[in-house]
């Protein structure tokens, strides 16, 4: 077998990561889509990702589907929404608000809360919008908002959703796997997440854990073929992990892989716990060069952390990219509106060692000083 390379760089972003060497070596082997083996690796996977929610498999089950994460957000909106149904969406960032680009695109009726890129939502608000319009079914939030690192309250948002008997839809696209979520006592009805997130897989399909109950009434609302949920569902159950379409064999392989070593590792709290070690590194050594946060602490997930960029003319972000790709680490631009910023994430096989040596990598790379 060859051997596999080392990287040039860690990617620092919130997915695609950089993942282990035994993670990629799985995807070596070619697999065949109707063979047993392979569909067998499939239902593992299924089963693996309702235990990791925390919930049993008599009364929820998960679907994987092709595609990058936001086509499962879609085969979500797309698919459990009846047509007479109406979408609540809870946004503050880019993929909140994307949630509510895929209900326009689909004529889903939906209304937006909108936070603001900086701030949470309001509980008491929500309790208002959900008791003033009693047409809406759903409601939607993005657990971890990317866009800026935002944390949202999803424990908060249960409350009220549970209270107006909403189903509730959780995008946990860069949550799952690295943060603890109660699913059930959430009453999440829909948590969407990827391969290519905090299990620490490779890009190439998304997924989505559902109460069986609420899936069960979805045959005949999907917007689409290629991304009808139920159908999608269905198709597993009684192909014994089969899929519809030629589905992503190496990345699925490599998936399982990144399953066994979240195992291996412990569980979802000790990864949690290595995350947000990363990020404290990250921060207080970024602080310490001068550079801000765009958030307080207290609403920052220990995903991806927005700084702002310094006020120097000198300062190009392409040139500050360039110089840290060379010391070995790739970062993200910023995303927010209304401030120039950039993102540096830490999820992925990234160690406290590794944001130590970013931080003197940083150090180095400061050419405007």
């Amino acid at each position: 077998m060859m051997n596999i390379p080392e990287n040039p760089y860690l990617l620092l972003t919130p997915g695609p990561l950089s993942t282990t060497k035994t993670v990629k070596a799985a995807m070596l082997r070619d697999w065949c889509t109707w063979d047993d083996d392979y569909n067998s690796l499939v239902q593992e996977i299924r089963t693996e990702l309702v235990k990791l929610a925390g919930v049993n498999q008599t009364g929820y089950t998960s679907v994987l589907m092709q595609g990058s994460g936001t086509f499962a957000v879609e085969s979500v909106i797309g698919s459990v929404i009846p047509e007479n149904g109406k979408l609540l969406v809870l946004a503050n960032g880019a993929y909140g608000q994307r949630i509510a680009t895929i209900a326009l695109y689909l004529k889903i009726d939906y209304l937006v809360y909108d936070a603001g890129e900086l701030d949470r939502h309001d509980p008491d608000t929500i309790d208002a919008i959900l008791g003033n319009d009693k047409t809406i079914t759903h409601v939607a939030v993005v657990h971890c908002e990317t866009t800026t690192g935002m944390l949202n309250q999803i424990e908060e948002i249960a409350e009220v959703v549970k209270k107006h008997n909403r189903i509730y839809i959780v995008d946990a696209m860069s949550s799952f796997g690295g943060i603890p979520i109660e699913m059930e006592k959430l009453g999440i009805g829909y948590l969407i997440s990827s391969s290519n997130k905090c299990i620490q897989g490779v890009p190439g399909f998304g997924f989505v854990i559902a109460r069986k109950s609420l899936l069960e009434k979805c045959d005949g609302n999907a917007r689409s073929l290629s991304l009808d949920l139920f159908d999608q569902w269905q198709t597993m159950e009684k192909g014994n992990g089969k899929w519809r379409f030629t589905s992503p064999t190496h990345v699925v392989r490599a998936f399982r892989q990144a399953l066994t070593e979240l195992e291996e590792e412990g569980s979802t709290e000790i990864r949690f716990h290595r995350y947000l070690t990363n990020q404290r590194i990250l921060v207080i050594g970024m602080r310490n060069l001068g550079f801000e946060t765009l958030l307080p602490d207290k609403l920052q997930s220990p995903i991806i952390t927005t700084f702002i960029s310094p006020e120097s003319s000198a300062f190009d972000f392409q040139e500050f990219y360039n110089k840290l790709k060379s010391h070995g680490f790739v970062i993200y631009p910023g995303k927010v509106t209304d401030y120039q910023c950039f993102r540096i994430g830490n999820i992925g096989d990234i160690q406290s060692s590794d944001m130590e040596n970013l931080i003197e990598a940083i150090a180095a790379s400061m050419y405007w000083k």
